[in-house]
Parts: C-alpha cells; structure tokens; sequence
C-alpha cells in the first residue's frame, strides 16, 4: 500500500518535477481550488439538494441559515475572481492560473494551458461582476436606482462549470507533467454540513416531541429545563 505524503512533502514533489516556479504557483494554486470545493460541495449539501434540507434549516434557525448562505456565495465567488485574477494588479503580483502558461518550459503546454485558462475567464465573467458591484464595492447606482444595469445572472450551474474549468487547468498540468489525475472533487471528513443537518433534524424531532408531552399534559421535569450553552 502506498504511503500517504505529508503536506509538505507533496509540495516538494510539485517542485521537484515541475521545476521550483512553476511547482511553487501550481502547489499553492492546487491548495485553494481543493478549499474552493470544499467550500461549493458544503453549499451544495446545505442549499442546493433538497426543499427538505432548506425546511430543515429554516426551521432549526432561518436568519441564521440565510446569513451563511450568503456568506458561503459570495466567498466562493470571490475564490472564482482571486484564482482568475490578472498576473499583476497595481504593480503587485497575483496568485493566478493565468500565471500558469508563462512557467510552462514546454511551449506546446503553455499553449494548451492557455486555452484553458481563456475558458476559465470566460466561466468566471459572471462572478467578476458581482465582485466588482455587489461584493467587495457597492455600486451606488445598482444600490439606489431600479433602472440601473443588472448584475450578471448567476446560478449554481454557473458555478460549478466555474469550479471545473479553474480545476481543468491544474489537471491538465498535472496528467501531463505529473502523470497524475486531480481529483474533481475533495473528500471531507464526515463533520460538515449533511452531520450538522442530521443534528438539526434530530434536535426539532426531539423538541417536537417535548412540545406534545407538554400540551398533553404528561411532560417530565426536564422539559422545561433549557439548559445553558
């Protein structure tokens, strides 16, 4: 059975057989896209499976729910603009995978990476628009006036082809120079949100059945206990 590397030795075979630049940006970028999917996949399990899960949630703390459902969008949205950002903004150098084809050795990948790279812009175009009106400035206009130019439409669709077309050009170096496939999808420890969602539906179950034994009158001492967290 083969053995399981360490972080950091994963990141010393990056540069290793990538060279130490462009094993340095893919390293780095590698880390965030596999953070970005674990961000999108716990959105999805939470808002984008099922109306049962979305009562659930309402039920257990709607405000709440809402407040990290909109915190979870406009992260991943800003994760999807930071990983397709410009090479430099300001004079100062970005983590980017339009870095990626510059560091290529090979001219022939760094033109295939390049392709992929224009894909990603273009799945991504819609995210930028929200970064740049709605997430990180508020755009007065579409704040106060109702004729005012729309944001781009954007959807769970959109965002998972943006998700894929960032981690196509990763993948595309890593099978080519790695000889190794990178996994669409990063496998989490089972403590996220489908744990949380079954705690959630246990708790109203529980506290379903307490509110019965007290409106039938056969209610325990501990029913009326609310005991501090």
């Amino acid at each position: 059975m083969a053995s399981r590397l360490s972080p950091e030795e994963v990141r010393a075979d990056h540069l290793n057989k990538l060279g130490p630049k462009l094993g340095a940006v893919f390293h780095a970028l590698k880390n965030d896209v596999a953070w970005l999917q674990v961000k999108w996949a716990e959105y999805r399990e939470l808002f984008g499976t099922s109306p049962q899960r979305i009562d659930i949630l309402n039920k257990a703390a709607g405000l709440f729910s809402r407040i990290v459902q909109d915190a979870l969008w406009e992260s991943v949205l800003l994760d999807l603009t930071r990983l397709t950002d410009p090479i430099e903004i300001g004079g100062k150098s970005n983590l980017t995978i339009a870095k990626l084809p510059e560091l290529c050795d090979e001219p022939a990948l760094g033109s295939e990476v390049s392709e992929l790279v224009e894909t990603a812009l273009k799945a991504t175009k819609f995210a930028r628009d929200w970064r740049n009106r709605r997430i990180s400035h508020r755009d007065l206009m579409l704040a106060v006036d109702s004729a005012a130019k729309p944001l781009e439409p954007a959807s769970r669709a959109q965002v998972s082809n943006a998700v894929r077309a960032i981690h196509s050009v990763l993948n595309h170096i890593s099978e080519k120079v790695l000889d190794t496939t990178l996994g669409d999808q990063v496998i989490t420890p089972a403590t996220g949100s489908v744990s949380l969602l079954h705690v959630l539906r246990d708790g109203l179950e529980a506290d379903e059945a307490r509110s019965e034994r007290i409106l039938s009158g056969k209610f325990e001492a501990e029913d009326f206990d609310r005991r501090k967290i």
